[in-house]
């Protein structure tokens, strides 16, 4: 029987095993509200290669809505995440009338994309990385679980109000909060960095 030692260059309180097959789900709008709270930027580059240190990433998706028809601030962002090794998921955002409101509202949620991924890639992967703290998500990991998937999600407890459902952090396998010191030298943008 082989024991497997800690890994040194692993973010969490887990092993990780040599060629342990990684994925990466990144629920955009909800990383980037989490980001404005804690007050700084990702180098997204960096955010790869320390949350699949260790292990084999196999794909790292980044899901967000776009604007249809205009100009769309976020179209530059998403290129240079497509070209540096990302998955880029979008789909336009809908526009509606809100009769509570009186007012026009724009929806744009991917939380259905992001799970059907997750679940057809359970069978090919050994650990998800999901960075999200919405709790729709519970019974997602849940379910990704009992394909035998480690489940890590990452988020902050340390804001003003908990941008993650406690219920997702307690069905996650392990919490990685992004306002830890340790997490945040590893993959904080530097003054100058795209």
């Amino acid at each position: 029987m082989r024991v497997w030692k800690r890994a040194e260059t692993y973010y969490g309180r887990e092993e990780v095993r040599p060629l342990e097959r990684i994925a990466i789900f990144i629920d955009g709008p909800n990383l980037t509200y989490t980001m404005q709270q804690l007050g700084w930027d990702i180098d997204f580059g960096k955010l790869l290669r320390y949350f699949s240190r260790g292990g084999r990433l196999l794909r790292a998706f980044y899901y967000a809505s776009r604007r249809e028809g205009e100009f769309d601030p976020m179209l530059s962002f998403l290129d240079y995440l497509d070209y540096n090794g990302y998955t880029v998921v979008t789909k336009p955002q809908k526009r509606y009338f809100n009769y509570a409101t009186g007012q026009y509202e724009i929806k744009g949620n991917m939380d259905i994309e992001l799970a059907i991924d997750m679940l057809l890639l359970a069978d090919h992967i050994d650990r998800a990385v999901l960075f999200s703290g919405d709790g729709d998500f519970r019974r997602l990991v849940e379910a990704v679980q009992m394909k035998g998937v480690r489940v890590v999600v990452v988020s902050t407890i340390r804001t003003l109000s908990p941008m993650i459902a406690d219920e997702l952090r307690r069905q996650a396998d392990e919490f990685v909060d992004l306002a830890d010191e340790e997490v945040k030298r590893e993959i904080i943008r530097g003054a100058g960095e795209v």
